[in-house]
């Protein structure tokens, strides 16, 4: 059985035709991404609803410590599964194995002392996050669930997808992350709302972390069913901390965690130069930040999606395949993420509204969203380019790629723009990053390819 199971997955890397096994692998994710963020929206929605800016400020300003979740499932998530996916086209089974209980086991640990940390520096931290007066209660009371009791689910959650999608199950993956995003979705309202218990803010907290704590549940089911067919292993037995292993996974997850930092950095920047203008402008913030949220997902459903396809084929030098691989998906990443730009632009005013009935935090949503979107279409090259970096194993290119996006354009651009265009020129500072950075990415991105293509040929390999 497990020896069929080996060779469908061989089947989907090597033979399907690569629309096939993108639409195969990517379908899936991408859904399982819209999924997630929806449900980041219906916290929002739902929030919005009760016509209070300061409980929309509070999702608002909490949101970097759930984005700081992602330093963790970066490093286990995106480091272990690089590594199986690699270590399936070289037909290294014990590679595979201890990859996966590695990424589990230090995501879980990693996970714990987050938790901890936050906890027990929560009133700096609430400082930091730009939290005062009258918001910090409710950002505290979220803080609680989603973090204090929450971290450990949530990030699991989203390591254990990484790990079951890197060996071609990017259905189950999907699954797993879909049932807790739609169980979200429907607690929402019922904790939220007065109508129900009537928790405001906290209430979205508290059914984020039951949603998280189902998701995983269905991994864990899933694992102890396959059994033997998965090649995903979570069993302490397992572990070994083998040089080459880890430094197969640190060598990709560590560049994708500073990746994170890095974003955790920029969101919590904006975020404090937006709340010096009040709740009303912070809450826009929040939404539209939500709402660009969707495609950018997408996006980056689509570039997760592929990884195990490009990882499989780079480490078994099928360089060509590879290639193909890359076209196809940033064609049809290019040809989504325009269409959608051009209606989130003359389509701002609508969906700001869907959210917030506050005619200046409308207002204000407008102007940020339009900004926003000018540099969807971009990300088509930058995402995938990281991506890609990723999936072979060269995370410290991916980390260029971070370091350039935050530290040299963005977060410069974020205090700039404040400056000559006050609160109104934040959002362009993501259209002009993208815009230099996909330049540089497209660049490096080709000249690699054609090198590796070269190489190949001159080793006679496919």
């Amino acid at each position: 059985m497990a020896a069929k199971a080996q060779r469908t997955k061989e089947e989907l890397f090597e033979n399907y035709t690569i629309p096939h096994a993108v639409l195969v692998l990517s379908v899936p994710t991408i859904l399982s991404s819209i999924v997630m963020v929806l449900y980041n929206l219906a916290d929002t929605y739902f929030v919005g609803m009760l016509n209070d800016p300061v409980q929309t400020a509070a999702v608002t300003l909490a949101s970097p410590v759930l984005l700081a979740f992602n330093t963790i499932t970066n490093l286990f998530g995106v480091g272990s599964s690089s590594m199986m996916s690699r270590a399936m086209g070289r037909k290294d089974n014990q590679t595979v194995l201890r990859s996966s209980t590695f990424g589990f086991w230090g995501a879980l640990v990693c996970g714990g002392l987050f938790s901890l940390l936050c906890t027990l520096l929560r009133t700096p931290l609430l400082g930091l996050l730009g939290a005062s007066g009258e918001t910090v209660d409710p950002t505290n009371a979220y803080l609680n669930w989603t973090v204090t009791l929450g971290a450990v689910p949530a990030i699991l959650n989203v390591v254990m997808a990484y790990l079951i999608r890197s060996e071609g199950a990017a259905l189950h993956a999907s699954i797993g992350t879909m049932s807790g995003c739609l169980l979200n979705m429907i607690l929402d309202p019922i904790f939220i709302l007065p109508w129900g218990f009537g928790m405001k803010a906290a209430g979205a907290a508290l059914a984020t972390f039951l949603s998280n704590c189902v998701a995983l549940g269905y991994f864990l089911v899933y694992l102890r069913v396959r059994g033997e067919r998965t090649c995903v292993n979570i069993s302490l037995r397992q572990l070994r901390l083998d040089r080459s292993v880890l430094s197969g996974i640190f060598g990709v997850g560590v560049p994708a965690s500073i990746q994170n930092i890095l974003n955790v950095t920029s969101s919590t920047v904006m975020n404090n130069l937006a709340a010096v203008y009040g709740a009303q402008a912070l809450a826009a913030m929040g939404i539209c930040t939500k709402i660009n949220m969707i495609p950018l997902y997408v996006m980056m459903g689509l570039s997760q999606g592929i990884m195990p396809l490009i990882s499989y084929n780079y480490a078994s030098g099928n360089i060509r395949r590879m290639k193909q691989a890359y076209f196809f998906t940033f064609r049809a990443g290019l040809i989504g993420l325009v269409s959608t730009s051009i209606i989130i632009y003359f389509g701002a005013d609508f969906l700001v509204g869907m959210f917030i009935s506050n005619e200046q935090t409308v207002a204000y949503g407008v102007h940020f969203l339009r900004g926003f979107c000018l540099g969807l279409p971009l990300l088509s090259i930058d995402f995938l380019a990281v991506g890609i970096f990723q999936a072979i194993g060269m995370g410290s290119k991916a980390l260029v790629f971070a370091i350039s996006r935050k530290l040299v354009l963005e977060l410069p651009l974020l205090y700039l723009l404040n400056r000559i265009a006050p609160l109104y020129g934040i959002p362009y500072a993501q259209p002009i990053t993208e815009l230099i950075l996909s330049i540089v990415a497209n660049t490096l991105l080709l000249r690699f390819l054609s090198k590796a293509q070269r190489e190949a040929e001159l080793c006679g390999e496919k």
